[in-house]
């Protein structure tokens, strides 16, 4: 990644102020009367072709102005964003919610994504602790066919779960029923989604079938609860109404959002801007996640998803106090 100099650094900071409380495409005329940036347009039209040609500011076809690539967003969260303070009103109320935040678990999870959505008027996404995690009862495998399986799942609290499986090779009943014994061994008396052991049964193609039902089923369960708030705010942050149909199509789905947050944790990102998060229909998005942490154990997740045209030091400065004073409540509770 090219280094930027100083100046350099101070108009891509600039553009992105400019554009992501103006969603107008901005002109170098208007940041060279900036404030701290001292030179004349001519020498800002210069490096924002340069910042352009370097990927990190992009200019929409109808226009002169020029508005951050995701690229350029990055480098704003990496190398610009002050730690983020919230203005005292705001921490107040903060605290003032978590301070008469009594009630079941699920109750102040779902306040709390209401909370994050109204203060900073983009979507929330809140992942806490089950009250009781279901866990295996029995698991069974099916031929359907030479080359489709079917694995059902009965849980602790009588839900049932199924999922095809597409197999590679042709197998055997025996080899099925072997895969089914493994299965049983591992899986029963365990929540779905935990973390399970490699099968090891000697049988190559038993051991393949195993693990490519744990990932099918790691894939479908929710062993979290999640509230995702303010759906609607995410609305009015996009113009075409296709993106906010996919948006909002796909926050409904539970396992998407969840594997998304679990897969950004994992990775160690507290920010993923646009397409680095991988989930194509939130390609248009951004999502800034802080961990909820109760006796030393990251135990849930606040964050916030909105267009990647966001206010991050706001959004940042918001999540992480939100999951700090959700992680204190839920240690007394």
């Amino acid at each position: 990644m090219a280094m930027l100099d100083d100046r350099k650094t101070a108009i891509l900071r600039a553009v992105v102020e400019e554009y992501v409380s103006t969603a107008q495409p901005v002109g170098s005329s208007h940041i060279a009367n900036s404030a701290g940036v001292y030179v004349s347009s001519a020498t800002v039209r210069n490096d924002m072709s340069f910042l352009e040609q370097e990927g990190y500011l992009a200019q929409p076809h109808t226009s002169a102005g020029r508005i951050p690539t995701d690229k350029g967003y990055r480098f704003f969260v990496d190398h610009l964003t002050p730690s983020g303070t919230l203005e005292l009103a705001a921490q107040d109320r903060i605290g003032q919610f978590f301070d008469t935040a009594h009630g079941r678990l699920e109750e102040t999870l779902q306040r709390t994504s209401t909370l994050l959505a109204e203060m900073t008027n983009y979507a929330a996404v809140v992942m806490g602790p089950k009250a009781e995690v279901a866990v295996v009862r029995s698991v069974q495998l099916v031929g359907l066919s030479a080359h489709m399986a079917m694995v059902v799942v009965v849980l602790s609290n009588g839900v049932v779960e199924s999922e095809p499986i597409e197999l590679s090779a042709s197998i055997t009943d025996d080899q099925t029923s072997a895969a089914t014994h493994a299965l049983s061994r591992i899986m029963i008396g365990k929540a779905l989604g935990a973390s399970l052991p490699l099968m090891t049964s000697g049988d190559v193609i038993v051991d393949a079938l195993a693990a490519q039902v744990v990932r099918a089923m790691n894939g479908r369960r929710v062993d979290e609860s999640v509230f995702v708030g303010g759906a609607s705010a995410m609305a009015q942050a996009f113009d075409a109404v296709e993106i906010v149909r996919s948006v909002l199509h796909t926050l409904e789905q539970q396992y998407v959002v969840v594997s998304l947050v679990r897969d950004m944790l994992n990775r160690g990102l507290s920010v993923a801007i646009g397409t680095e998060h991988g989930v194509e229909p939130l390609a248009t998005c951004s999502l800034v996640l802080s961990p909820v942490i109760v006796d030393g154990a990251t135990l849930g997740t606040v964050g916030v998803l909105g267009p990647t045209r966001m206010n991050y030091p706001q959004a940042l400065a918001t999540v992480e106090i939100v999951g700090e004073r959700l992680g204190r409540r839920l240690t007394e509770g």
